[in-house]
Order: structure tokens, then C-alpha cells, then sequence
């Protein structure tokens, strides 16, 4: 197997759900993730897919052992996507029904971020680097 370009010099998120399908449906709505690849195994389940979020890779299934979905109150990782337009994604997904943890503000660091928790726990942050001076 040749590894996708889009893998390469990589360390690709693989996360788990409980509602994987969901999951892509509300990634679309909220984040303008578009659907690259899914194996579908018993009952509809979610055994791999991957999602693009402006260019970055995104796996995930449905949780199965020896995997479980995060706790919805303390996850153990936050997931960083560069995005063109940090106000708008972050208007968009709240509206679709991400939890809004932190408005976009500023940082030190020469970016604009927010951060959003999904529907399933997981905590995302988006950044808009700040145009330099």
C-alpha cells in the first residue's frame, strides 16, 4: 500500500464515538467536513472512516473495545484544525449545536482561536492566523 498524500509527515487523529454516522453529519454541518472514505460493518456501524476539515484528516468509528467514547465532561485531547475563517466555522457550529467553551479572540501567538466541544465529547480548537504587521 502506498501511503495517501494527504498521510504523509502526519500524525493523524483516529478518534471514538458513540453515533459515528451522527458524528459525520454534524462534522459536515458544523465544521464543513466532507466525507473521504467509511467501512461500514454490522448494523450500520462505523468500523474506519475519514473526514477533511479544510485540509486536515480526520479518522473515526464507532467505539468499540477496546476503545470507548470520551467522557463528555473530560476529554484527554483537543484536536487543532487551521481554518480560513475562525468567526464564521465558530458562529456555524455553535449554531449547529457545539458547545462554545472559548469566543475567537486574539492570541499572543499570532493567531485567532475558539474552542468547541462536539456533541460527543470531543474538544475542538480552531485557529485563523492573524495577518502580520
Amino acid at each position: 500500500m502506498e501511503i495517501p498524500e494527504h498521510h504523509r509527515q502526519a500524525v493523524i487523529p483516529h478518534i471514538m464515538v458513540d453515533g459515528a454516522a451522527e458524528a459525520i453529519d454534524f462534522y459536515a454541518k458544523a465544521f464543513g467536513a466532507v466525507e473521504l472514505f467509511r467501512l461500514e460493518g454490522e448494523a450500520g456501524r462505523i468500523t474506519h472512516a475519514e473526514i477533511g476539515i479544510h485540509g486536515s484528516t480526520l479518522m473515526l468509528g464507532d467505539a468499540d473495545a477496546p476503545f470507548s467514547a470520551p467522557d463528555r465532561t473530560a476529554p484527554s485531547v483537543a484536536l487543532h484544525v487551521y481554518v480560513p475563517d475562525v468567526d464564521s466555522l465558530t458562529a456555524t457550529a455553535a449554531a449547529a449545536g457545539a458547545e462554545l467553551l472559548t469566543k475567537p479572540a486574539d492570541m499572543p501567538y499570532g493567531a485567532r482561536q475558539s474552542t468547541l466541544r462536539d456533541p460527543f465529547g470531543h474538544v475542538w480548537i480552531f485557529l485563523t492566523p492573524l495577518a502580520k504587521e
